[in-house]
């Protein structure tokens, strides 16, 4: 009987998580609110507790992060990363996806890559570089980015999951991990993903386009190629403002003596530490840089961060609704197998964000099972930054729809089969390179 109301209740949190997956957006949070309510009134399952300190720390560093953007902080960041990406415009492949990858770190979203497509696009058609290529591979490069951040609403989830008793495993003790781990993933599939695709010179659909004048042919002594937008000092100085608080966060991680005692004498946690920072950063480009308050709200990163706030909230309650109600079932049975094959823990979370292209949700999802699985918290933090580039396995995605529409050769293609889209093959392989690497790091030295 236990058996099948495990079973039952698992169908319900699938069905609710499948249906948020259809409706999208703040669709996720609302069917996972909706879960709650079967499991809790239906079911008689106790609540699960929401993750409130997740939220609050998604809230602050999107406050932070809008703050930036309306004072131009992050037209100043793309300014930055296009001059970067067009010093080496023939290794564009590698180039073009570290660069995209380290601002996306910094910024703790993947939307700083928006006004970087057509540079990326422009630079390497110029140079004679099939574009689909450095194009797939920096979209793709942005998911795992932000296992490696330590202010994006994946990085919240997992830090409230694991720098506490029993696990005390922090925000550095992730970072020392996933960040050489999607390196050296972005190194790898970089060598790779250069040889996809025919070249530009062999390509019938391009040179069609060519001979009919629909495109230029590539020809790198062009004028420089410049990020459209506007770079002002106000956003220069948003933009330091808010990445010095990244690296104050970090600082504050590293050294546990820098941080402010609790009443039992210990060193704060890290969830507070963030969130102060962040208001701080925040307060200070209000000072500075003196964006206008009023158009905070309609800010991309603020709309996007909301979104994954609300869809996080509800989805996460429905996990731990049922986590919490089927921990030694889990541990026991689900846990056993994940023990016995860890790869299974990276399989799950690679699902989650294929399903709901959200990684803090795959984070509150997964990450709690793996958790009661027991496997080691290095191990388990380089699989799952690797699992993150799950989010591009399906053409749905706008960065994705962005870049297609960017590439004017058409060497960037959604596909019509799901499967035949220019993304697919960068995102198996960047997920294989970094989930390896991750796992190797994550056994040398991650705990």
């Amino acid at each position: 009987m236990d058996i099948v109301l495990f079973i039952t209740q698992l169908l319900v949190v699938l069905g609710c998580i499948v249906m948020g997956t259809r409706s999208s957006g703040v669709g996720l949070g609302l069917w996972g609110g909706a879960g709650v309510a079967i499991l809790v009134f239906v079911f008689r399952l106790a609540p699960g507790s929401p993750p409130v300190d997740a939220l609050l720390i998604v809230l602050s560093v999107v406050l932070a992060s809008s703050m930036m953007q309306s004072a131009g902080g992050i037209d100043w960041m793309v300014s930055i990363a296009a001059k970067l990406i067009a010093r080496s415009p023939k290794q564009i492949t590698l180039v073009a996806p570290l660069v995209s990858f380290l601002f996306a770190v910094g910024a703790g979203t993947s939307n700083i890559l928006y006004p970087l497509l057509p540079v990326i696009q422009d630079l390497s058609y110029r140079n004679g570089v099939r574009p689909s290529r450095p194009l797939s591979l920096s979209v793709v490069a942005t998911g795992v980015a932000l296992a490696c951040s330590p202010v994006s609403a994946a990085m919240a989830a997992m830090v409230t999951l694991t720098d506490t008793a029993p696990w005390n495993f922090e925000l550095v003790d992730i970072l020392k991990v996933t960040i050489p781990a999607a390196i050296v993933g972005i190194i790898i599939s970089g060598i790779v993903v250069n040889r996809l695709g025919k070249e530009i010179a062999d390509d019938p659909e391009i040179q069609a386009k060519i001979a009919k004048g629909e495109i230029p042919a590539p020809s790198a002594n062009a004028a420089e190629v410049r990020a459209e937008v506007t770079v002002t000092a106000a956003g220069r100085n948003a933009a330091v403002i808010f990445l010095l608080g990244v690296a104050a966060i970090v600082a504050f991680g590293l050294f546990k003596g820098l941080r402010p005692l609790d009443a039992a004498g210990d060193p704060i946690a890290m969830t507070p530490i963030i969130e102060i920072v962040m208001f701080v950063v925040g307060t200070l480009i209000l000072v500075v840089s003196r964006p206008k308050v009023s158009e905070i709200p309609t800010m991309t990163v603020f709309k996007a961060g909301m979104v994954s706030a609300i869809a996080l909230f509800g989805l996460a309650w429905l996990t731990d609704t049922f986590l919490g109600a089927h921990t030694t079932l889990i541990a026991d049975g689900v846990g056993g197998l994940v023990t016995a094959a860890p790869w299974i823990f990276a399989l799950g979370v690679f699902l989650v964000c294929v399903l709901t292209t959200s990684q803090s949700t795959a984070t509150r999802t997964i990450v709690p099972i793996g958790l009661a699985a027991g496997i080691p918290l290095g191990l388990l933090s380089g699989m799952w930054a690797g699992a993150f580039a799950g989010i591009y396995l399906l053409p749905t995605n706008g960065s994705q729809i962005a870049a297609a529409n960017f590439d004017h050769s058409g060497s960037t293609k959604l596909g019509t089969k799901l499967v035949d889209h220019s993304f697919f093959l960068p995102t198996l392989i960047l997920a294989v390179t970094t989930i390896a690497a991750g796992a190797l790091f994550g056994v040398l030295w991650g705990g």
